[in-house]
């Protein structure tokens, strides 16, 4: 298994484990107003689990198991699977500071850190098509 995909995959059950914290608390939060610091946690915790777990453990595994792009490259740039890896992370810890303090106290710089955030993460998504599309082939 290359060492991005191991990357891939350990940060997306980091992510996972954090996710399902999340939503415990969520959850003791319906039930119990001990944690009221919660607001805003929802989109937090659908991010944590979509982005976080289900991406990035897909792209992990994209990048090891999908046939080959050529002999000396199989696996495509490993520069532009770094960048997707750092640009969608990043993208994402930045939204998981920012979305419940915009929702806290909504002003105009965390609006523009969750654009940043977003952007990032758009950007980690295009740079990761980019770097797999060719690898999609007939046998």
């Amino acid at each position: 298994m290359p060492p991005l995909t191991r990357w891939f995959i350990k940060t997306s059950l980091v992510y996972f484990v954090l996710a399902l914290t999340v939503g415990l608390l969520l959850a003791i939060q319906g039930v119990s107003s001990l944690l009221v610091a919660l607001t805003g946690m929802f989109p937090v915790y659908i991010h944590l689990l979509v982005e976080g777990w289900l991406t990035l453990l897909i792209m992990g595994v994209v990048y090891w198991m999908f046939p080959k792009y050529s002999r000396d490259r199989p696996r495509g740039s490993e520069a532009l699977g770094w960048a997707t890896y750092i640009l969608v992370n990043i993208g994402l810890i930045l939204r998981v500071i920012s979305e419940p303090v915009n929702t806290q106290q909504p002003a105009p710089p965390w609006g523009w850190l969750l654009v940043l955030a977003a952007m990032l993460q758009w950007s980690g998504g295009m740079v990761f098509v980019a770097n797999t599309w060719n690898r999609v082939k007939e046998k």
